[in-house]
């Protein structure tokens, strides 16, 4: 039997490098069409795209969750499961459809009618595809999913590039969406090996719904709450002020979800495993934590030192406002990732109802923030971010997750906090000694990021971080492996 040490370090290997290289394809992508269309462009999809991720959430209703962390799940659940997603999601399709001209009337743009008609497509789509994802992730079989969304990622990418070279415009953004989950749907059904028996059980759905419907509920905040500042900046500003907001928002999550996204998706099916072991459990998290602060401030510290640069070669000189409002996220980007480990920690102990006290709260601050979005403007938002996510990702979350594995809130906040110096320390010092520096972009960008990660890696040396120590372990079996080959 396959240890689960092994299975973890396979699931975390096959994700990572999917992540890498699916999300490598989607930036390259990005940056054609980006090139390709117009600010005005993006900030449209993102107007309906707001509509459809609320809604999105309803797909599922927090069984996907409720299945992987269930320690017994039989065919019944999930072929319940299954035939309720699909008809939660045809449902959707419908309602959107009849509501897409109340949408356009909302942001008082009529070019938003067909395009929120057609994206309702999305909710069936994503519905027939869901269980046998959730299934695989659940058995740490992510070979088969980076696999699938691989070429998923890649075909629709083509496809959406293709368009917006002969001039589809905003619709080529609207085929590579639903292009891509048709892709998905079709090879997971093929390459799973599982399709749904033809049975249905309500007892199934309710012995699955106590946990699931307070992860429903944490989802539909998520999914409201964070999509809040696209909704307010595309009622109260032109398209393409969104359109701005959106691709550094973007470019923005690309790099800290991606820093943190394999470790992230593989750690709550493995804490579920091992959720009645305390002592392992503590170990896992605090280990995770140091490795997730390392990575997240390594990438975030970069991002702001090279934002101007980094666009501009990206996207191009029309892209330019997007700088600003990139420089400032970066400094509240720490949030994501640290909040999404932390929240592992109760949603795979079965905590739900704390997991929704807990959402509840954080959105509370949101809220302020989006106060302050309406009253003072985009830029006076940007700062209440970084605000927010110190609450949030660190006292809110912390203070939670130390009560329930019994760990000291200093504990868990001081791998943070050691990550947080050392970036700011290692800004500081790239910055000033880069003041007067005349060079081109593209050599700025790479001398600013050597700079900077080689006196992040020394600072960690030299203070012996956790963190230091646990990715060198993680890597010196690897380079000898490598450097034995070579002498091969």
């Amino acid at each position: 039997m396959i240890s689960l040490k092994k299975q973890t370090t396979t699931a975390f290997l096959w994700d990572f490098i999917g992540k890498i290289v699916r999300q490598g394809m989607g930036f390259i992508v990005s940056i054609f069409l980006a090139r390709l269309l117009e600010p005005s462009d993006f900030g449209m999809i993102a107007m309906v795209m707001v509509i459809i991720g609320m809604a999105n959430v309803f797909t599922d209703i927090g069984l996907g969750g409720a299945l992987i962390q269930r320690r017994k799940v039989l065919s019944i659940h999930y072929s319940s499961v299954f035939y309720f997603n699909v008809f939660i999601g045809s449902f959707l399709t419908v309602l959107i459809y009849l509501l897409a001209p109340l949408i356009s009337e909302f942001y008082h743009n009529e070019a938003l009618l067909p395009l929120a008609q057609v994206m309702s497509l999305s909710f069936i789509i994503g519905a027939l595809g869901s269980v046998q994802g959730t299934r695989l992730r659940k058995e740490l079989n992510y070979k088969i999913l980076t696999k699938v969304s691989l070429v998923s990622s890649l075909m629709s990418g083509v496809v959406g590039i293709s368009l917006a070279f002969w001039g589809a415009g905003v619709w080529s953004l609207v085929a590579q969406s639903l292009t891509r989950g048709i892709l998905y749907d079709i090879l997971i059904w093929k390459k799973s090996g599982w399709v749904p028996d033809l049975q249905f059980s309500w007892k199934a759905l309710k012995q699955l719904w106590g946990y699931g419907f307070r992860m429903f509920l944490s989802g539909l905040l998520e999914a409201v709450f964070s999509r809040l500042d696209y909704l307010v900046i595309g009622k109260l500003f032109e398209a393409s002020a969104l359109g701005f907001f959106q691709r550094a928002k973007s470019l923005n999550l690309f790099v800290i979800k991606y820093a943190s996204g394999s470790l992230m998706s593989v750690l709550f099916p493995v804490l579920s495993k091992v959720q009645r072991d305390l002592p392992r459990f503590q170990t896992i998290v605090l280990k995770a934590l140091a490795m997730i602060s390392f990575a997240t401030f390594l990438m975030l510290g970069g991002l702001y030192l090279v934002s101007k640069e980094l666009i501009v070669l990206l996207y191009g000189i029309k892209w330019l406002p997007s700088v600003y409002y990139f420089k400032i996220l970066a400094l509240s980007g720490f949030a994501y990732p640290i909040s999404t480990i932390l929240v592992n920690v109760l949603s795979s102990r079965g905590k739900s109802k704390e997991f929704l006290k807990l959402e509840i709260y954080k959105k509370m601050v949101f809220l302020v923030s989006i106060s302050v979005l309406y009253l003072y403007g985009i830029d006076a938002f940007l700062y209440a971010l970084v605000i927010q996510a110190f609450i949030n990702a660190i006292l809110l979350n912390i203070f939670y997750a130390s009560k329930e594995i019994r760990l000291s809130f200093f504990t868990l906040f001081k791998p943070i906090l050691i990550q947080m110096i050392i970036a700011i320390v290692s800004v500081f010092i790239v910055v000033e000694i880069n003041e007067y520096n005349n060079f081109s972009d593209f050599m700025i960008l790479i001398i600013k990021g050597i700079e900077y990660i080689i006196l992040y890696i020394i600072l960690n040396k030299i203070f012996n971080t956790n963190a230091y120590a646990y990715i060198q372990n993680e890597l010196n079996p690897i380079t000898k492996k490598i450097l034995q080959k070579i002498k091969i």
